[in-house]
């Protein structure tokens, strides 16, 4: 065949079938009307099966052929570092690919139309963009880079895809180096560069917390409070006044101790705790912020818009101004302070056979640290022992009640998944020194059991008094990654029953069980946790899955968190007697806007940490390149292997980088195999590796396996 010849002819039969007078017909008629002769049939043939295959035509039922009909669907643009992208389309699992001929020139975070295309990368369904509807970013946070008539900006967010250029005059006198933020005033196009100005010049890239503080403008996190705010803040009184003590419950003679970390200066959440034959009392009292910030004040409408305090590796963006969350809020030591009290009589299976919630005014008796409390209970520290001599026993009936809570939240399913946090310890500068796990020990899981009690308590009694209320809920995996998970485990000799619809969370705990101590044991928790949904507020009250609990909310963080400062509300009016139709009614109106606004600024502040931990990690190991580690592989991709340290530090080898064979991805088996000599590489394997680089402003570190 003429392969030449094919080509052009294909090029005729397309362009006849895209004739508006043309109607589909059979190849006969086509032969007929492009004079093809009994011995040139077979090559139409193939010219019309190469347009099918190509999605430029279709054949219907009966035999004729037309021009494809492309079906067109609306979805976001993601920007993909690698120069190719997705687009993500709501109601649809799959994410199309779009190859980096098909963008039409879309930036990352686009609204576009988009059409199927006939072939897949992968499993993956490719896509063609056809028009940008809208754009979705405005401003960019990016490094400055001078020419001598111009500049441009490097935008931080690998996503974006393209530099901005930036007409000298519009520079705002912005240097090589300069961090800033530039105002998008003309996007492009396919040939032609995004053009913009300079907004705002945050800081040279070697000022000290300039780094953060990129991070911080990137994901649009307030960061000073308006005069308005600080304002009503200033006035907010020091001490808590007779005319708030009236009324309330007076536990000042309770011995209430906070216990928290170190640096933490706002103290939320205080316990205590008694015990008479085998009933425990415990108390569970949290600062009643409510009083101070009152619904629709500035104040209120500032915490909405902030949703959360975030916690960055040198610096924590409050929710509230520290004049409230360190002082007049803060439970602190031997200061009248305002709470709602939730006070709890658990027998000692760990059932609350009776509980109260009321609003009491409370004096912390010791601020304590999770450090002391460890050493009283794990390391039984004469020393701290005697310093706290009083308390000693209180503690100690402490750890036995969260011993009986834990047990039986592991009886009824709840899946706790003990991977390290990271502790970053900073020199005056914001460069990291040292890196390790968070210590996660008697003490701190002590009060989370507490926390999670209260919560419980709270949920189901507002549950069935059937008002308006913020739940916190997990939903039930999806089905399609619980059954990949079980395939996956099968390969290491275990099994998980579920249903076709639903697994039940024992199932995953009695999995976590098995694996604890094996080889196996951070890869399959990993890739059980990876195969849950993330947790979110909700108005209804649908349950949350991972503590395999029927009532759960956020109760005890009010001066870090909304939802909890939002029910906080709804609870005082109902224990007042306010909470009438009319209020009901306005609860109803509102509480669904707060879930949903909530759960993003939440997802907001999450990724923001991370990306801040990511970046930190990257200069630490910066400054280590060239030195050797030994670590386990926490993920493989078709693009590499991932291999995480003991200090939590993680980075990748790349597949380019693993000289020793041609390596691929085996897909169902997650390994990563040599084509020539066999060799592989499965997750939770350990591996020496050594470092080859660093990158802060990419927030990447590469590995190279083996011995250097």
């Amino acid at each position: 065949m003429d392969f030449e010849l094919l080509e052009k002819r294909k090029e005729v039969v397309y362009q006849l079938m895209c004739d508006k007078h043309y109607v589909p017909m059979k190849i006969k008629e086509l032969a007929i009307l492009l004079q093809v002769t009994k011995e040139m049939r077979p090559e139409l043939e193939y010219v019309l099966d190469e347009l099918i295959a190509e999605g430029k035509i279709e054949i219907s039922k009966r035999g004729k052929y037309k021009k494809r009909e492309k079906e067109v669907l609306t979805g976001t643009f993601v920007g993909h570092p690698k120069g190719f992208g997705f687009v993500e389309i709501e109601g649809r699992e799959e994410d199309l690919f779009i190859s980096e001929d098909n963008m039409m020139g879309a930036l990352h975070q686009d609204q576009v139309e988009v059409e199927l295309l006939p072939v897949k990368t992968g499993k993956r369904q490719e896509g063609r963009i056809v028009k940008i509807l809208s754009h979705g970013i405005t401003e960019i946070v990016g490094t400055y880079q001078k020419n001598k008539n111009f500049g441009f900006v490097i935008p931080d967010n690998q996503r974006f895809g393209k530099d901005i250029f930036i007409p000298l005059e519009r520079s705002k006198g912005a240097v090589n180096g300069h961090k800033v933020v530039a105002e998008i005033t003309d996007y492009g196009g396919e040939r032609k560069k995004p053009e913009g100005k300079v907004k705002e010049i945050i800081g040279h890239i070697n000022d000290p917390g300039t780094d953060v503080l990129s991070i911080v403008y990137a994901h649009e996190l307030p960061v000073e409070f308006p005069e308005k705010v600080m304002n009503q803040a200033e006035r907010t009184a020091e001490e808590v006044s007779d005319a708030d003590r009236a009324f309330r419950t007076d536990l000042r003679a309770w011995t209430i101790v906070t216990i928290d970390g170190e640096d933490a200066k706002d103290l939320d959440d205080g316990v205590s705790l008694t015990k008479e034959g085998s009933l425990y009392h415990l108390g569970v009292h949290i600062a009643d912020v409510t009083n101070y910030v009152q619904e629709n004040s500035a104040l209120d409408w500032e915490a909405l818009k902030r949703g959360t305090s975030v916690y960055l590796a040198d610096r924590v963006i409050p929710m509230l101004p520290h004049k409230l969350s360190n002082g007049i809020c803060s439970l602190n030591e031997g200061k009248d302070r305002l709470a709602l009290s939730c006070l709890m009589d658990i027998d000692e299976k760990g059932n609350v056979v009776a509980h109260q919630i009321c609003e009491s005014v409370i004096r912390v008796t010791r601020r304590m640290t999770y450090t002391s409390v460890k050493k009283i209970l794990e390391d039984h520290d004469e020393q701290e022992i005697e310093r706290y001599a009083e308390l000693v026993p209180m503690f100690e009936q402490m750890e036995e009640l969260a011993a009986i809570l834990r047990k039986k939240r592991r009886k009824r399913g709840s899946i706790d998944f003990d991977f390290p946090e990271t502790k970053m310890v900073l020199d005056e500068r914001g460069i990291p020194v040292e890196i390790r796990p968070y210590d996660r020990n008697t003490a701190t899981k002590l009060i989370e059991d507490f926390m999670l009690i209260a919560n419980e308590t709270v949920a189901e009694d507002y549950f069935w008094r059937e008002v308006p209320f913020l739940y916190r809920t997990h939903e039930n995996p999806d089905p399609e990654k619980i059954q990949k998970l079980a395939t996956f485990i099968y390969n290491f000799g275990y099994s998980i029953k579920n249903t076709k619809d639903e697994i039940h969370p024992k199932e995953l705990q009695k999995l976590l069980a098995r694996i604890e101590d094996s080889p196996e044991e951070d890869l399959i928790s990993r890739l059980t946790l990876r195969s849950m949904k993330q947790a979110k507020y909700t108005v209804e009250c649908t349950g949350h899955f991972g503590l395999a609990a029927k009532y759960y909310c956020h109760f005890t963080s009010p001066i870090r968190r909304y939802p909890d400062l939002q029910i906080h509300r709804i609870i005082k009016e109902s224990l007042r007697g306010k909470l009438n139709e009319q209020r009901m009614e306005h609860y109803q109106s509102i509480l669904p806007k707060v879930a949903e606004q909530c759960s993003k600024l939440e997802r907001r502040a999450d990724e923001a940490e991370r990306e801040t931990e990511k970046m930190k990690k990257a200069q630490y190991m910066k400054r280590h390149i060239g030195e050797q580690y030994e670590g386990v592989i926490s993920g493989i991709t078709t693009w590499g292997i991932y291999v995480e340290l003991p200090d939590t530090i993680e980075g990748m080898v790349h597949v380019s980088n693993m000289w020793d064979d041609m390596y691929y991805y085996k897909e169902e088996t997650m390994e990563m195999v040599g084509s020539e000599f066999g060799k592989v590489y499965r997750l939770g394997q350990k591996v020496k590796v050594w470092v080859l680089d660093a990158d802060p402003e990419t927030r990447t570190i590469d590995f190279v396996l083996g011995a250097r």
